[in-house]
């Protein structure tokens, strides 16, 4: 069974960092490209971040320079380093695969206050 469980989220302030965390199960990790999601309140889902199985990741334009992707093939888990945290980056965090993303977790939280 494919199942995505995020962790890392918080309450931090505006300029601050959070370290988000995602193991995946039912998958074979190593083979697939992998990414993070993001929904705010009253938007849709959006791209956040991915990473390739080579490694090579790329970013939405509002994140890049601030975020960093990251993944561990030993541990089947996919990390993102967030800094310099902005109001705008509030939204529930999820990982899935880059493409036909599905079984969607329960994602987490990070709020950033002003």
């Amino acid at each position: 069974q494919v199942q995505f469980v995020e962790s890392g989220g918080g309450l931090v302030q505006a300029g601050g960092s959070l370290r988000l965390s995602c193991a995946a199960t039912g998958i074979r990790f190593s083979i697939n490209n992998m990414a993070w999601y993001r929904q705010a309140p009253g938007k849709q889902r959006e791209l956040v971040a991915h990473i390739s199985t080579t490694g090579s990741t790329d970013y939405v334009s509002s994140v890049r320079g601030r975020f960093t992707i990251s993944r561990d093939n030993a541990k089947n888990t996919v990390y993102l380093q967030m800094n310099s945290l902005k109001p705008e980056d509030t939204a529930v965090y999820y990982c899935n695969l880059r493409v036909g993303p599905d079984n969607w977790g329960q994602g987490t939280q990070v709020t950033v206050s002003s």
